[in-house]
């Protein structure tokens, strides 16, 4: 009878250690994921002064948008959250969607290679950005939902595992339903 109730006190220690590991490992790929997000990120913020350069000589008077683009640079050294950084990002890829929208005024920019190299190496950096933002929200929500499944909750309230934040669009516009419309292209 004793060796029934040690075996049955070994395999919920072994449980118990087993959903423990399990959520410090679902942390921490939590953690790795933002990181990913965070390194194409400061790799986009590393490519806006060489943008900004090159641009500058054309755009003069679009100075406001690039001063603006500098100031979300400096800002996104201060942030520390996920919500603050996602903030400045959506502000950040609307300042560019700007740039590029302003530039197709310029031929002389849109012929210039440092222009053409930097406008590539952006998109290649949104590319990534999008895809790490999308594997950042699963593997949140992987996280999250191993705090609120039964039996690793208890562990989880135990232990103060808590919830992570998804990396969300704050822009109203880009949710709406995009319109296209080739008749009045014909």
């Amino acid at each position: 009878m004793l060796w029934i109730i040690l075996i049955i006190v070994a395999v919920i220690v072994i449980a118990l250690i087993l959903m423990y590991n399990s959520l410090v490992t679902l942390r921490l790929r939590v953690k790795n994921a933002w990181s990913q997000i965070d390194v194409q990120l400061q790799r986009r913020f590393d490519l806006i002064p060489n943008l900004v350069e090159t641009v500058k000589g054309y755009m003069a008077h679009e100075a406001e948008v690039l001063t603006k683009i500098a100031g979300l640079r400096s800002s996104w050294a201060n942030a520390k959250t996920v919500d603050e950084k996602a903030k400045l990002d959506n502000e950040l890829s609307e300042s560019l969607k700007t740039i590029m929208a302003v530039a197709e005024n310029y031929p002389d920019l849109k012929a210039n290679q440092n222009f053409s190299e930097l406008q590539t190496e952006l998109t290649n950096t949104e590319n990534k950005i999008s895809y790490s933002r999308q594997f950042y929200n699963d593997t949140v929500t992987r996280y999250n939902t191993k705090l609120e499944v039964f039996p690793s909750n208890i562990i989880a309230s135990i232990f103060h595992f808590t919830a992570e934040a998804l990396f969300e669009v704050d822009n109203q516009e880009a949710r709406k339903n995009v319109k296209v419309d080739f008749k009045n292209n014909i």
